[in-house]
């Protein structure tokens, strides 16, 4: 069963009555995700060629924490799929994952990449890079700082400080330089944005294309799906418009987030959902990844796609997401402190 947009609450609990019937069959691993179906399904289809366990996908756009805790004991989640540090650290908060101590997915998944208590694990990584007009930005190479040197004033372009991939970001700017440093660089991003932030990562690259910007924030995963899009020519023209530079913290290293998974709490198909979770970690399952998504795999000297590569070569920080995890409040709040939604100041 493959459900392709979120629901209402209403459809949402009849569609847990439906699951909690196959639930109950042998074969059968029950994923609720954030994750667009047609990102997951390459991999689910290998697992399925590889174990025959079927798997039965619920995807929702908002609420899903929410919903699996409403749900309680009677939940037909298996597994929780979905991207960010931030949500992946909010299911475990809100008491709808299970810890999993399995030495398989250990030796295979980065300890950066995985929560110390097992409550989720790393599957993807993608890196929070610059995309830089091809025509006006002559730059090979900028660091996170530089992002508030005055020399971009009026030439960047960001989604909302408030978003999961900026607050990630800045939450590992926390852990690198001090909340006061981060503070004060905060500012001058600020007084460097070209407009108000708004839009998508996508739209950073479209406001690059049409002149409103030179250089913006983006993940990289997004320049893939752009270059390659020939259902939406527009697109196609910005992810051609722009270059990828990978910026660094003092280190020489550049920020990464993940995609990853969890355990259900109350995972009715237990020992599938745990066969699941070691599928994802292997290096089949991690190649797949690598080579449909644009993502990095997390699997350790595994490339990623020819496209990926091109970007450039990623030096992935190696800070632990559990601690960007813990800064997460204070990134939000200086957002706020600093309004940084607001826009340019005047």
């Amino acid at each position: 069963m493959k459900i392709g947009n979120a629901l209402s609450a209403g459809a949402g609990f009849a569609l847990a009555a439906l699951f909690a019937t196959s639930a109950l069959a042998d074969g059968t691993v029950n994923i609720y995700t954030y994750r667009q179906p047609e990102l997951i399904q390459p991999v689910l289809d290998a697992f399925t060629a590889e174990t025959g366990i079927k798997t039965e996908v619920l995807f929702l756009d908002k609420g899903l924490e929410e919903r699996v805790a409403a749900e309680g004991a009677n939940s037909p989640a298996d597994v929780i799929m979905t991207v960010d540090i931030a949500r992946l650290t909010k299911a475990k908060e809100n008491g709808i994952t299970q810890p999993l101590v399995d030495e398989t997915v250990n030796k295979l998944l980065p300890a950066e990449y995985r929560d110390p208590e097992g409550n989720w694990f790393g599957l993807t990584k993608r890196a929070r890079v610059v995309y830089a007009s091809k025509d006006r930005v002559k730059d090979t190479a900028i660091t996170y700082a530089d992002l508030a040197d005055p020399k971009w004033k009026g030439k960047i372009c960001i989604r909302s400080g408030q978003h999961d991939y900026n607050l990630a970001l800045f939450s590992a700017a926390i852990d690198h330089w001090g909340a006061e440093k981060t503070e004060e660089w905060m500012r001058g991003l600020k007084a460097n944005l070209a407009k108000k932030p708004d839009g998508g990562d996508r739209p950073q690259a479209g406001a690059i294309a049409a002149g409103e910007c030179d250089i913006a924030l983006g993940n990289t995963y997004y320049v893939g799906l752009m270059r390659t899009n020939e259902k939406d020519p527009k697109e196609k023209e910005w992810g051609n418009a722009i270059n990828v530079i990978f910026p660094t913290f003092e280190n020489g290293l550049t920020h990464v987030n993940i995609s990853g998974i969890a355990l259900a709490k109350h995972a009715p198909n237990r020992d599938n959902a745990v066969k699941l979770i070691q599928f994802l970690a292997s290096h089949k399952a991690q190649q797949v990844y690598a080579e449909k998504n644009f993502e990095y795999p997390v699997e350790p000297g595994l490339e990623p796609s020819e496209m990926v590569k091109a970007f450039g070569e990623l030096k992935a920080d190696t800070l632990p997401l559990a601690d960007i995890a813990k800064n997460r409040k204070a990134a939000s709040e200086m957002v706020d402190r600093v309004g940084l939604d607001d826009g340019p100041s005047s």
